[in-house]
């Protein structure tokens, strides 16, 4: 029996004799639900999400052991005194330092202990202090802000109150359920826990190609406590899934070929999660070990193939206009390289997590995390073989996307085994698990070749770029498409030839991910003009400023654009790139809106409760970028109507079938939904008080119906209904580091100021990161890494300054003006600092990340 461990949480004496090496932040979330306390990283000691308060100092409890804490004090979110954590918390609302809200309860208490020692803290100390704690969204910078707020109203006694405002647009309205998500009261879906729920674990592939000869359970049922073990044939449906081809294994049965190191063999289903992942490794999986293919280019060969009798060729887009070859000719200057961007990790900070229950009338009611609810429905019913409306998804709150929680990972096999057994069930990846199961963004290799006249005009660019999107489709494809219709950058090129290939390789899959192939195709595109620029002796502002699209000119797909922003955003760089003594700039270009001949709608739905309450229900995942705050705002500037009245829902119920949240469209597409359906309470209340209305709904839809797929013989392409425009320029200092990036961004219409900063802030980040140091490598189809550590994510010490610039130039198609905004705040940084970087040090760089391939020569 162990021994009995007295310690006091919130307050509270309690005494354990439980496993003496369980970490506290499993008891503290398991025994005691105390659910502020975030597992982001599953003990790696990385993310400080599970920060907690020990004996007055912040420290791990995913590091900390129970055996090590007999008579302890340790206090969580949920204990700490009310009018800190209040003040804390609002001045992370007021500021915009909570976007998804995963890390902010473990902020909040690094915080809290900070502002014990010192309510004058100095930069040095804040950055100090929070060190320790990982964000992926904000960029820092307004955490940074929310601390000196937070401290002022402690040290003056004077308790923030949180911002009210009209909510109508161009409001900095504290984002939408915010504050709970702060004090942690808002639950993800790993911290569900229903009445006679079970666990599930997964038995992953030890190979990224080998055949299965046999999977032996047999130890693995012997096992007290383990309630099923499923394989494939369990699945009453559809073996494959998958958003745009239906090639990914739900699992891989015997006899039959892996194709990557996350393929599911078995899953293991039990009373606790303990003992279901010590049974998963009791399953012994005898395999015939293949050579596996990794390599684009040899992969192209099709001398092995990752899915038998399939080429390796996913798929190929291309685009081409004028007289390419002869352009070249006659040019004056023409630069012709190769460049090659890296597999990069998501990082979002919340993994994976699913909870599925039986709804009592022969159908599933499934929690998901996912950025999109519908395609989880209609994925899920296919496994189950289930009509649609058998199955409900709802969403809970996102603790990060960027992308890479587009395709479906544990939901099936959540559902299916909830489904099988009628009981619930939970399965929550690790962190390891997660690096190793969802897809990446994609590994471009580029062969660009760009040419200019004496008159500093460009005339023609060829590309053909070779994206490595591993195991399985995703939506590969896209992103690749993406790549081609976004390969003449920022700028109006008269003649162009561009072919992209999509290829299958043994790797990790790879999908979608924040920018979706632009900023890969952007960094070559952009230091090939840098390098155009000193070959022709032209004026790098200038030229870019001469060169840059603006109304009428066509992108690289031929399609004209109008309402551009981009020369406005080059005009407020201009005067800090000419005083900056070392300077790079680049500009970019995002597609709001999957276009491409595809369907791009939304639907919305506004419900009259009560003259004091409003749901609006919508299809799109809210994972901290504000959709839900937006459908507020839209909906305040639409009626007039208050923000405080106002709540969102997103359920598979409502039956308004929408797609995934991705090509920065949501704000474009449920605006303009939101917009109609106002527009018909407006009239109504016109006529009629709120009480009057209680019991209706008002039902809008906006739809894109008229983009051409790409190759369309059509006289004027229509590749998307809009874009986003950027221009960022980065300042090194006299050492070489970077010192400022300065990011002007043409929104359209700011629909909430902080909110944009805030976006802009967070994706700067993301993109100084992707230039530097990110990167997720693999050999020969295994992982190198699986610690967040070793990724080369940046902490709070590691951004530079960041000075946001909004320009607004109103689209005529995004509602009130707006533009998509969520993923170009990368999109020119990783090339704006390559040019810096040369500027600095003569060394043009052609791989990323730029400090791995070709570290910064310092000067003596």
């Amino acid at each position: 029996m162990s021994k009995m461990i007295t310690l006091t949480v919130n307050g509270q004496k309690i005494q354990y004799d439980g496993d003496p090496d369980r970490t506290l932040l499993k008891f503290l979330r398991e025994d005691l639900h105390l659910t502020s306390v975030k597992d982001g990283c599953n003990g790696q000691g990385y993310c400080g999400a599970c920060t907690v308060e020990i004996n007055g100092k912040p420290r791990l409890s995913c590091r900390t052991k129970m055996k090590s804490l007999q008579d302890a004090t340790i206090y969580t979110l949920e204990g700490i005194p009310e009018h800190t954590r209040d003040n804390i918390a609002k001045a992370f609302v007021n500021e915009g330092a909570v976007q998804c809200g995963f890390c902010t309860p473990g902020f909040i208490m690094r915080v809290k202990n900070l502002l014990d020692k010192t309510t004058e803290p100095t930069e040095e100390q804040v950055i100090k202090a929070l060190r320790p704690n990982y964000c992926r969204c904000t960029g820092y910078k307004k955490i940074e802000s929310a601390v000196f707020k937070a401290a002022e109203a402690i040290r003056t006694n004077k308790p923030i109150e949180l911002r009210k405002t009209d909510g109508k647009l161009g409001q900095r309205q504290p984002k939408y359920q915010a504050y709970e998500a702060a004090i942690g009261l808002r639950k993800f879906v790993a911290d569900l826990y229903l009445e006679n729920m079970l666990f599930g674990a997964l038995k992953f592939s030890d190979h990224p190609r080998a055949k299965i000869l046999s999977i032996d359970t047999s130890e693995a049922e012997k096992i007290p406590g383990v309630v099923r073990i499923f394989t494939a044939k369990d699945i009453p449906g559809n073996k494959k899934i998958g958003l745009i081809r239906s090639d990914w294994d739900l699992m891989i049965d015997v006899g039959e070929i892996t194709h990557y190191v996350g393929d599911v063999i078995a899953g293991v289903v039990a009373e606790t999660e303990d003992i279901a992942r010590q049974a998963v490794e009791k399953i012994k999986v005898e395999y015939q070990v293949l050579k596996p293919v990794t390599d684009v280019y040899e992969a192209m060969k099709d001398e092995i193939q990752v899915h038998e009798g399939q080429s390796n060729v996913a798929d190929i887009s291309f685009t081409k206009r004028g007289d390419v070859e002869k352009a070249f000719k006659q040019a004056d200057y023409v630069i012709e390289r190769h460049y090659e961007t890296q597999r990069i990790e998501h990082a979002f900070l919340e993994p994976e997590s699913c909870v599925a229950k039986p709804d009592g009338n022969d159908g599933i009611i499934v929690y998901s995390q996912s950025q999109g609810v519908y395609e989880d429905q209609r994925q899920i019913a296919q496994i189950l073989n289930l009509p649609k409306e058998k199955v409900r998804v709802i969403l809970l709150p996102n603790g990060g996307g960027f992308g890479g929680k587009e395709d479906l990972s544990i939901q099936g096999h959540t559902a299916l085994f909830a489904y099988l057994l009628n009981r619930p069930v939970k399965i929550t990846l690790t962190r390891e698990e997660s690096i190793r199961v969802h897809p990446k963004r994609h590994p471009v290799f580029m062969d660009i070749k760009v040419a200019a006249n004496k008159d500093g005009k460009l005339v023609a660019l060829k590309l053909r770029a070779y994206g490595d999107t591993g195991a399985y489709l995703s939506v590969g494809n896209k992103v690749m498409e993406r790549v081609a219709g976004h390969a003449t950058g920022g700028y109006y090129v008269p003649n162009v030839d561009i072919k992209t290939f999509t290829i299958y390789t043994n790797n990790v899959p790879c999908g979608a991910m924040r920018g979706f192939g632009a900023n890969q195709v952007t960094f070559a595109v952009e230091a090939a003009i840098d390098e155009l620029c000193e070959l022709g002796g032209f004026d790098r502002w200038q030229f870019r400023y001469d060169n840059a699209l603006d109304d009428g000119l066509q992108t690289a797909t031929g399609q004209k654009v109008y309402q551009v922003g981009l020369k406005q955003c080059l005009l407020a760089l201009k005067e800090p790139f000419y005083k900056a003594k070392y300077a790079g700039l680049a500009i970019g270009i995002k597609n709001v809106g999957i276009g491409n001949g595809m369907v791009d709608d939304s639907y919305a739905i506004i419900e009259i409760l009560s003259p004091e309450k409003i749901i609006i229900k919508h299809g799109w995942t809210e994972m901290g970028q504000g959709v839900n705050t937006v459908a507020i705002q839209m909906l305040c500037e639409t009626t007039g109507l208050k923000p405080d009245i106002m709540d969102v829902v997103i359920d598979t119920e409502a039956q308004i079938p929408t797609g995934m949240t991705t090509a920065s469209r949501a704000t474009a597409l449920l605006g303009n939904a939101i917009k109609d359906a106002g527009l018909k309470l407006k009239k109504d209340l016109e006529q009629h008080s709120l009480d009057e209305l209680v019991g209706k709904k008002y039902v809008g839809y906006f739809k894109v119906d008229w983009t051409t797929k790409p190759g369309a013989d059509v006289k004027e392409p229509k590749t998307h209904f809009a874009y986003g425009y950027a221009a960022q320029l980065c300042v090194l200092d006299d050492d070489g580091n970077i010192k400022t990036i300065y990011a002007a961004h043409d929104v359209g219409k700011a629909v909430n100021p902080m909110m944009v900063e805030g976006q802009i802030e967070g994706a700067v980040a993301m993109g100084i990161g992707y230039a530097l140091s990110e990167e997720l490598p693999m050999e020969h189809g295994y992982l190198t890494t699986q610690k967040l550590k070793d990724l080369g994510l940046l902490r709070i010490d590691q951004v530079p300054e960041i000075k946001t610039i909004i320009v607004e130039v109103p689209d005529k198609i995004g509602p009130y003006g707006a533009k998509g905004i969520g993923e170009i705040g990368l999109v020119p940084t990783a090339p704006a600092i390559a040019n810096a970087f040369y500027q600095y040090d003569g060394i043009r760089r052609y791989k990323l990340p730029l400090l791995k391939y070709a570290p910064l020569k310092r000067k003596s």
